[in-house]
């Protein structure tokens, strides 16, 4: 099949009349503004008091738009797994990342995203799995080593963000990448940054003007390096997928892999910075399960400066139950939108058409029918019993259906690695009487950057 045959199709749609929803029960607020100030400050709390007000279908006024949020597993389930492809991705996530990540794989809808992603997925492989954790293992341990000859206090978040950028690039762009990873690491931040920035447009001066300029420079240095890295190989993932080709035995584009390189990277980056820091935070506030866990990396019998093995996180179950948690009180990407690109019905209400939808795993994993005492940190809800009877789509941080999240298992290689070695040698724990204030939206960080205090074991 030829990548011309599947190219996704350009769907035209208007956003339906207002009328058109006013069945669905719902607030918009403010003219122009509606809701979108409501949640951004406090994305949880707002969700939570409109499912209260309405039900778990309702209708709201985001980012200039009417649009409707369907909450709880079985609205993850219907817009997530899509059976009936009803929904776009590429029309719900493109007016936020797509002038800076254009067609990017969670851009791309149907069998364009099926063939993207099988050829992408080469670079997942157990192969070059193992060649990343080498790298990665190379590099926690290295930062760890830092931490402990430091102790005291820290602040968590930018200190993992600096750990996640370091690790991106050398994992995926190589450990030999030379001078030139300081400016496209600063491209990267440039460009995560203008992709939540309130003003969309690249005026001089702003956040997205740095992101469009940060993009530039990342086309640049790709361009120049993938005939490179095709003539040399390697078992970084930008030279794999350099190598990568579709189902016709094409190579992927110098576009495709400009592209697929710079979404992957950001959002490797971002949301394990997220993901790692609240796992942390919560061991920190939970001593008796950081010392479960410290139990559990001890009993590996591996010395302090060993190198870790997958072995070695195949017999971590509870450091992968804690993440897990972590990820359900925090989950990295707390909303996913999608546009209904077909009519559909969804709990008795008829929706048209060009609707925008959301769907919030925020919400979900905080429902206390499915989650008892959901604002605990109890890893033990992920035994295997734990979950046996629980709806697939109640715990959903890396999406699911055609669109789930091609990296998760290199973020539970990351997470495993670098707790072996973080627990290993240091202890952390909160000052008396700090409690962390998050920022929820768009990906969880804490708003003073979390502070800790490492001690050497």
């Amino acid at each position: 099949m030829s990548m011309q045959s599947v190219a996704s199709p350009a769907y035209s749609f208007t956003p339906p009349k207002r009328n058109s929803l006013t069945h669905i029960p719902g607030d918009e607020g403010w003219p122009l503004i509606g809701k979108t100030l409501e949640v951004l400050a406090d994305p949880k709390s707002h969700v939570e008091r409109n499912s209260a007000k309405y039900g778990l279908v309702y209708r709201s006024h985001l980012f200039g738009e009417t649009s409707l949020v369907l909450l709880g597993p079985d609205a993850n389930e219907l817009v997530l797994f899509d059976q009936a492809r009803q929904f776009s991705s590429t029309l719900g996530w493109g007016r936020i990342l797509g002038l800076l990540f254009p067609r990017g794989l969670m851009l791309l809808d149907f069998d364009e995203h099926r063939l993207h992603r099988r050829a992408l997925s080469v670079a997942f492989k157990s192969g070059p799995m193992k060649s990343y954790l080498t790298e990665l293992d190379k590099g926690i341990a290295g930062r760890v080593a830092q931490w402990k000859a430091q102790p005291g206090p820290m602040l968590l978040y930018p200190a993992m963000k600096q750990l996640t950028l370091d690790l991106a690039a050398t994992s995926f762009l190589g450990a030999n990448i030379g001078p030139e990873v300081d400016d496209i690491t600063r491209a990267f931040v440039d460009m995560v940054a203008a992709s939540v920035a309130v003003i969309r447009r690249p005026i001089p001066g702003t956040q997205m003007a740095r992101g469009v300029n940060g993009r530039k420079r990342i086309i640049a240095y790709f361009s120049e390096q993938i005939p490179i890295r095709r003539e040399k190989g390697g078992q970084d993932l930008f030279s794999q997928l350099c190598q990568a080709t579709h189902e016709d035995g094409a190579l992927l584009s110098t576009q495709d892999i400009i592209d697929h390189m710079s979404f992957l990277m950001m959002a490797a980056h971002d949301t394990l910075t997220s993901s790692l820091t609240s796992f942390v935070g919560e061991l920190a506030a939970h001593p008796e399960w950081q010392q479960k866990l410290r139990d559990e990396v001890t009993q590996l019998g591996i010395a302090a400066d060993a190198p870790t093995s997958f072995d070695n996180l195949e017999a971590m179950p509870l450091s992968e139950m804690a993440f897990k948690e972590a990820l359900r009180l925090k989950p990295p990407v707390p909303s996913m939108p999608r546009r209904a690109i077909r009519d559909f019905t969804f709990k008795g209400y008829a929706i048209p058409a060009g609707t925008m939808v959301g769907v919030n795993p925020l919400f979900t994993h905080h429902m206390p029918d499915i989650w008892p005492e959901p604002e605990t940190f109890d890893p033990a809800r992920f035994t295997e019993e734990a979950q046996r009877n629980r709806h697939r789509f109640a715990w959903v941080p890396f999406g699911g259906g055609a669109h789930m999240c091609l990296g998760l298992h290199f973020a539970y290689m990351q997470a495993k690695c670098f707790a072996r070695h973080f627990l290993q040698n240091l202890s952390v724990s909160l000052e008396p009487g700090y409690t962390p204030d998050w920022q929820m939206w768009p990906i969880p960080k804490p708003r003073d950057g979390l502070r800790v205090i490492l001690k050497p074991v």
